[in-house]
């Protein structure tokens, strides 16, 4: 992101799922104010991120992509023209099943959702071997970034 501060909406729509708005805010700012060393970076505009079941994922998987089976995250681009950058929707019952027990996995998992929908928005693909190991390397640059930074929030199943 190149101009002023972006507009951010940080909604949970899962029932069980505990955030820190101000935490996962800092984190895609993080990720903004390093846009260069990632494509460009999210485009300017307003960003909505949605925190949901893995049912309300599928359900949005079944209706915009056509396969209505789970997932872990979905990316619709925006209108950077209109002032939005897009949506990033990711279901926390899928980081929920990757971490175990573990709330520190739990929230590694979720940001790196949240980080693979920032990319995705940024210009990376994960659709052919050569673009995933690509999409890989710069969740793995990006995940550091806010790791060095002490900012990866935290998220709690209640």
């Amino acid at each position: 992101m190149t101009g002023a501060r972006r507009a951010l909406d940080i909604a949970s729509r899962h029932p069980r799922l505990r955030l820190d708005r101000a935490a996962v805010a800092a984190a895609i700012a993080l990720l903004d104010a390093r846009g260069a060393s990632f494509r460009g970076g999210c485009p300017d505009g307003d960003l909505s991120v949605a925190f949901v079941t893995d049912r309300a994922l599928a359900s949005l998987h079944g209706r915009f992509l056509g396969d209505p089976s789970r997932t872990d995250v979905i990316t619709f681009r925006g209108d950077p023209a209109l002032g939005h950058a897009g949506e990033i929707c990711v279901s926390a019952d899928a980081a929920a099943r990757v971490a175990g027990r573990s709330a520190a996995a739990f929230s590694r998992e979720l940001t790196l959702y949240v980080v693979h929908g920032w990319l995705h928005l940024a210009g990376y693909d994960d659709l052919r071997p050569d673009l995933k190991r690509s999409m890989r390397r710069a969740e793995a640059r990006a995940l550091t970034l806010i790791d060095s930074a002490g900012a990866l929030p935290r998220f709690k199943l209640a």
